[in-house]
């Protein structure tokens, strides 16, 4: 058998010798494992967290801060922050951002951080999904929502009350944000004139100082306190 010699010239030879260096290099990193994307930048203060939304089911009724829900406002409910703290509320999904303001407490679903009004979550393109990865970033307070301590003349044990309904819905949305951070938090069903008022309340102080130090402190929250005669408790609602 008769082999054919073929002469390959050196400028041949080299570029077949980078073609198969090429593969070979794209086969090698195809096979190796894929580095992590690098970590974005988080302004000072900024917090991850889940975000959903919440609309029809709450449009028209009174938020924990006293204000009446508008799923066309830009607003959202978060547990912490005080009301009226500007947030940033980036998607980390898609970039998408909206400026929001907290006026009301929430999401009571284990896992989320941040409910956003219907108008704030489609902005973000929130309404689809449900639920997303979100950057959280406050950017001011409106100082209108701060509430100076109101008082009623008293003698004996006290108590602070943050708001009154008739309807027992609205009061148990309220004892449920306030007992995120407040204890003893109850509702006192108080006959008024023969109408029924349900009157969420805090603690039973001894007095008048005891119970301004709990009541300032809701009130830079936003909440609005005031300090009462304490009737006692008929929680069995």
């Amino acid at each position: 058998m008769k082999f054919l010699k073929v002469k390959i010239s050196a400028d041949i030879f080299f570029k077949i010798k980078t073609i198969f260096l090429v593969i070979s290099v794209s086969l090698m990193f195809s096979c190796a494992p894929q580095r992590p994307p690098s970590i974005e930048y988080i302004p000072e203060g900024a917090k991850r967290g889940i975000a959903s939304w919440y609309g029809p089911d709450f449009h028209g009724k009174p938020t924990a801060s006293g204000e009446i829900y508008n799923m066309y406002d830009y607003t959202c409910a978060h547990k912490e922050y005080p009301f009226g703290t500007k947030l940033r509320v980036v998607n980390l999904n898609n970039n998408k951002d909206v400026v929001c303001t907290v006026n009301d407490r929430g999401p009571f679903i284990p896992g989320r951080d941040i409910d956003l009004s219907y108008a704030a979550a489609k902005k973000i393109g929130l309404i689809g999904p449900g639920v997303t990865e979100v950057l959280m970033d406050p950017v001011g307070r409106e100082s209108r929502y701060v509430k100076y301590v109101k008082y009623s003349p008293l003698s004996g044990p006290a108590t602070i009350q943050v708001g009154a309904f008739k309807e027992i819905d609205n009061a148990l949305r309220l004892k449920q944000a306030l007992s995120l951070r407040y204890g003893n938090v109850y509702i006192y069903k108080a006959n008024v004139k023969g109408e029924i008022f349900y009157r969420v309340r805090v603690g039973k102080f001894s007095n008048y100082d005891e119970a301004y130090n709990i009541a300032k402190e809701m009130g830079k929250e936003g909440y609005k306190a005031i300090i009462t005669k304490f009737e006692g408790v008929n929680d069995e609602i």
